[in-house]
């Protein structure tokens, strides 16, 4: 096919063109692998891109998916029992062969057996979310011979995680989907990558392509973590309805709970506006107006705010109850345009940050020539 088009009909000036693109092409895959390579190291896979750990939805295939396509697979432990996760590590392992981690809470009551369960199965990293792990927690991981990964929502936090002896950091910001903090990720990505260099660090919350990959890349990240992108892929055994939901959604369509009263505290969860979430609203208006007339108790009335929400996930994902359940996505839900395989959603945003970098060397370039003196004299340079 180059014959033609690159040899007959394109001049000289085309061939050099042609050229230089190629040599442009190289070294925008040179440095996507000098940005990322901390990451892709600490990971022990080809592309610093991790699959964010999604209750109901990060299970054996899609990690396996992910892994196989040459990122990094979470298992969402969630709140599966020593014994589940147990039998889903090596339900993933007999799928790949390639590094995937696991996602555990630090609040489960029996987190430090989960521990010992990835131990056993020689899992190589460990992921703690929901809150600032213990120390215990932390050694028992490292004693295994994994490496240990912990979200940070603030400077001082990640640094103490740092102290403490974990691995590699993850900063989530609000855009993301389920439960959210206040700061959003480009704040975050200002405040900690250009103060925490001592550990591998990597963005999530909001990024659905690869240009905004790339850009948290030249700020000092390691790498990225995405979940919502992934929700879709083929792998993904989201119920059908489910998927149909994130599909046709936009960025504005996934919204934090809204709280009502400050002394009924809602942890906020971004999520698919739907009828649950106007039945949340007014669940929670009736509930105050009983505690306000004295029906209920502040500790009942809590207890009954919290429980409107149990099991709304499984039903949403598994059942494909997208009316009552929860549909919780990140904001770059907006991304999701159709059901892709995974190694095609990869190769998506790989592609878009190789192309950014390849453009702008071509832009370097083709300005470069417009000034060349060889080429124009001293004429031509931009007033």
């Amino acid at each position: 096919m180059t014959e033609g088009i690159g040899v007959a009909d394109v001049a000289a000036g085309g061939e050099c063109a042609a050229s230089q693109r190629d040599v442009e092409r190289e070294r925008a895959y040179a440095e996507l692998d000098r940005l990322w390579a901390r990451g892709r190291e600490v990971l022990g896979c080809d592309l610093a891109i991790m699959g964010g750990a999604m209750t109901w939805v990060s299970e054996r295939n899609l990690v396996a998916a992910i892994s196989e396509a040459g990122g990094f697979g979470v298992i969402a432990s969630g709140a599966m029992s020593p014994q589940l996760l147990s039998g889903e590590i090596q339900a993933t392992q007999a799928m790949t062969t390639r590094p995937f981690g696991v996602n555990l809470i630090t609040l489960h009551p029996e987190l430090l057996e989960l521990i010992d369960v990835c131990a056993a199965h020689h899992v190589g990293h460990v992921v703690l979310a929901g809150g600032l792990p213990s120390n215990t927690a932390v050694s028992r991981i490292k004693r295994s011979g994994a490496r240990v990964f912990c979200f940070a929502p603030a400077l001082g936090f990640a640094r103490k995680l740092v102290r403490m002896g974990v691995d590699a950091i993850v900063i989530e910001g609000n855009e993301a989907g389920g439960h959210v903090g206040p700061v959003s990720t480009g704040v975050l990505a200002q405040e900690i990558l250009p103060h925490l260099t001592s550990v591998p660090v990597f963005v999530a919350g909001g990024i659905g392509r690869g240009e905004a990959m790339l850009a948290y890349l030249e700020m000092g990240a390691s790498g990225v973590q995405l979940g919502t992108r992934f929700v879709c892929a083929h792998e993904s055994i989201a119920h059908p309805r489910f998927k149909r939901a994130f599909i046709g959604a936009a960025a504005r369509d996934a919204v934090p709970s809204i709280q009502l009263d400050p002394r009924f505290p809602v942890i906020p969860v971004r999520a698919l506006n739907n009828p649950a979430t106007e039945r949340f609203i007014a669940v929670q208006r009736g509930v105050i107006d009983r505690f306000t007339r004295g029906e209920l108790s502040q500790k009942a009335a809590q207890l009954e705010i919290e429980h409107f929400w149990a099991g709304a996930l499984r039903r949403a994902v598994i059942d494909g109850d997208i009316e009552a359940g929860s549909l919780m996505a990140g904001q770059s839900v907006g991304f999701v345009t159709r059901e892709q395989s995974t190694i095609e959603i990869l190769e998506e945003l790989v592609g878009q940050a190789l192309a950014a970098l390849a453009a702008r060397s071509e832009r370097t370039y083709h300005w470069t020539a417009w000034l060349s003196p060889a080429l124009l004299g001293r004429q031509g340079a931009p007033e």
